[in-house]
């Protein structure tokens, strides 16, 4: 009987975690949908901003202006940006960020390149802080937001823009979780700093839509045409291209920034649901040989006190 109460205890434990799963996929649920929404309604203003720039461009010229955000110089020291969630139960999520963060690492490392990196996400930072003698960790950020807003991404990018200006990073990477669906997300890498390649990103590099090459603003092939409208060719800029270009670069960087880590945000809450969906269903199809296996606990002592009950009457006999 006591191995018929340990089947019970268990079978009650599970359907308790079962509960507890399946509340947790309904929230994450209700959260990614927030999180698509927000990603949606923060495009339009992403792609009027890259349009403004790009008509600039075919106004103005940037060939000869000097602008840092713009300027190639020579690499010597890249940060890496590595956006993880603060908690787990996400399935892969956090280690796949983490695994694609050691195998840029190392490859930027071994062409001779420093290489620091700025932390987001509990996860990342105590993996990395573990291993302090490999890993330069420069910054760290915790405790944003489920859907992360424009203030918290304009503190990210002060920080990123901060380091990028002074010469302390000669280019920054952005690596993170790319939403593509419910089911389906995966990490990739983004250049945030300067707004040109420089020929060492790697083949899935999500560079920007809007980059510059040669001194002119392109965008890259493989990438969506922006719907917005080009400005109306009568507008004049009271400005100089330099204030125009510095009021504008980094509100740009910013804006990208917001909308890599809302796609991050999106891509833990999905990653989240379908883990909690598929540990509900484990829990059920545990549940369930459980039972069967208490049933056939149960019948075997019911069996054994019968065999025992006749065993005696027939001593007594």
């Amino acid at each position: 009987m006591a191995n018929l109460k340990e089947i019970r205890d268990r079978i009650s434990s599970v359907k308790n975690t079962r509960k507890i799963t399946e509340a947790m996929r309904l929230v994450a649920a209700a959260k990614v949908r927030r999180a698509q929404e927000q990603v949606l309604r923060s495009r339009p203003f992403a792609d009027r901003l890259a349009r403004v720039l790009e008509s600039l461009q075919s106004r103005i010229g940037f060939a000869d202006v000097d602008v840092p955000l713009l300027t190639d110089r020579p690499l010597e020291c890249i940060t890496l940006l590595v956006v993880t969630g603060d908690r787990g139960l996400c399935g892969g999520y956090n280690a796949n960020i983490i695994k694609r963060t050691e195998q840029r690492h190392a490859e930027l490392m071994g062409q001779g390149f420093k290489v620091d990196l700025v932390l987001i996400g509990r996860k990342a930072i105590t993996y990395f802080q573990n291993r302090a003698d490999t890993y330069s960790v420069r910054a760290t950020f915790t405790g944003l937001e489920q859907v992360p807003n424009a203030e918290e991404a304009g503190a990210i990018a002060n920080e990123i823009l901060a380091e990028f200006l002074s010469g302390s990073c000669d280019r920054v990477e952005m690596i993170f979780t790319k939403f593509l669906n419910l089911v389906c997300s995966q990490p990739v890498i983004q250049t945030l700093l300067p707004l040109d390649p420089q020929g060492i990103a790697t083949p899935e590099d999500e560079i920007f839509r809007l980059t510059t090459r040669e001194g002119r603003l392109v965008v890259e092939p493989g990438t969506e045409a922006n719907p917005e409208p080009n400005l109306p060719s009568d507008i004049i800029f009271e400005q100089s291209p330099e204030q125009l270009l510095d009021a504008l670069l980094p509100l740009y960087v910013q804006n990208q920034l917001l909308r890599s880590l809302q796609e991050a945000a999106a891509s833990e809450l999905a990653s989240r649901m379908t883990a909690m969906n598929n540990a509900s269903d484990n829990a059920k199809a545990l549940a369930k040989t459980l039972t069967l296996d208490y049933n056939k606990a149960r019948q075997a002592a019911i069996t054994q006190e019968i065999l025992e009950v006749v065993g005696g009457s027939s001593a007594m006999v």
